[in-house]
């Protein structure tokens, strides 16, 4: 057997094997066997059908297909060890001919990632700010969470919640949309139309009003926009909305002691969700700058792997899975190869943040400790509920407590970037 080997690009190498016929002779012999087992020649009983027989009954490509499938992966496996090469996936092959036989092996290595000077990468952020005027917004909501709706005996105001029946007046007939609508009469509403909720201003309990309203000339669906809608509404029952005061008592409502500690609460909430979102930001932004100043070379085959787990992730959403997808996909007359495509570019980027993140742990130096792999098991079994046991048991493994060891030291370099790198404006 003679190899050879090409250097490829994208962490790749092509093995040239040619073998001779001799070597060949062997797997023939092993097909033969397999094949007169299986194959019922007349006039023969299965295994005892003579091999020039059996040749001229099935073929001789039949034979040769036969020996393919051990001697492929036999002699790949050989051509590998000798060559001292480390595939990571599994090679595409090509039958370049038979007779000698020699095929090629493209054989996907272990990415290469080239870190650039990612300490020189500087991120500015701004400081996270709580205004006065974002807590009294969240104040108001939870007001609207709290209100009383009481009936009242007057027209209807903006605020108001109401009981109506609808109806669309099409050449002077009524046809019917809605009875016993319950409506909260909302300045700017667009629903069903815009204009629809301050043109029940002013309507008493049991009137019945037309109302005339059009869809704007840029409204967002085509089909609707500058047309005409005539409705005839009858107000059944009006309540008006009354919002808790804002005091102490209010405070005590919600679970505070006092309105200034609800408020204290209230700008500690905003304050952490922001400071979660610039977080997130700084560590795109650092990813990005990674990426940049670096170089990432990676088979192919990682990304089609990587568009198989977004895949596995997307099917966890329908009941039956993949084939749900797949019925969905339909739906919108989509292929599952057409989805492939478009989850190409997200699944690259996914793929190569992660290569250049796992070298950059490398480099730093970055550990976990058994202890620590525990911990954080320990805190998913704790958020996890009724479902407790269930994770505790889907993270028993060797396989999976290395992967969060993995997303742990991710994790930790990440920390130790956003404090290396990013720097606070002003």
């Amino acid at each position: 057997m003679k190899v050879s080997t090409e250097p490829m690009q994208n962490s790749q190498v092509l093995l040239n094997i040619e073998m001779e016929t001799g070597e060949v002779d062997k797997y023939l012999d092993r097909a033969y066997q397999r094949l007169a087992k299986r194959v019922s020649v007349p006039g023969f009983r299965k295994g005892k059908v003579p091999k020039e027989v059996l040749v001229r009954y099935v073929g001789k490509e039949a034979l040769f297909r036969e020996a393919l499938e051990d001697l492929i992966p036999e002699v790949y496996a050989e051509a590998v060890e000798s060559q001292e090469i480390e595939p990571i996936a599994e090679p595409s092959f090509e039958i370049v001919q038979t007779e000698p036989l020699i095929f090629k092996a493209v054989v996907p290595l272990k990415p290469t990632v080239r870190l650039g000077d990612y300490n020189q990468i500087k991120i500015e952020t701004q400081p996270v700010e709580v205004t006065d005027a974002e807590i009294d917004a969240v104040l108001e909501q939870l007001r609207e969470e709290h209100a009383v709706l009481s009936p009242v005996e007057r027209p209807v105001a903006i605020g108001d919640e109401v009981t109506l029946d609808v109806q669309e007046v099409r050449e002077g007939k009524s046809i019917p949309l809605r009875q016993d609508l319950v409506y909260e009469v909302r300045a700017g509403s667009r629903l069903p139309l815009p204009g629809f909720a301050e043109s029940l201003v002013g309507i008493s309990k049991g009137e019945e009003k037309e109302v005339t309203l059009s869809y704007p000339a840029d409204y967002e669906v085509a089909e609707l926009a500058g047309k005409e809608h005539v409705f005839r509404v009858t107000i059944k029952d009006v309540k008006e909305k009354k919002l808790p005061g804002l005091d102490d008592e209010f405070a005590r409502m919600v679970g505070s002691d006092n309105l200034a500690s609800l408020r204290t609460r209230i700008a500690d909430a905003i304050r952490a969700r922001k400071e979660l979102m610039a977080r997130l930001d700084a560590e795109k932004r650092i990813m990005d700058a990674l990426v940049k100043v670096g170089q990432v070379e990676y088979p192919p085959v990682l990304v089609e792997a990587e568009i198989d787990r977004l895949l596995v992730d997307e099917a966890r959403h329908f009941a039956e899975g993949v084939t749900g997808l797949e019925r969905y996909l339909r739906a919108l007359g989509k292929t599952m190869a057409d989805h492939r495509e478009e989850l190409r570019a997200d699944a690259t980027q996914r793929l190569v943040r992660s290569l250049v993140l796992d070298e950059v742990v490398e480099a730093e130096k970055v550990e976990v400790t058994d202890s620590e792999v525990e911990e954080e098991i320990e805190r998913m079994v704790a958020n996890a509920g009724e479902g407790a046991e269930r994770v505790r048991e889907a993270f028993n493994s060797d396989d999976r407590k290395e992967s969060v060891r993995r997303f742990l030291k991710r994790r930790k370099t990440m920390d130790i970037l956003l404090e290396r790198l990013v720097v606070k404006a002003g």
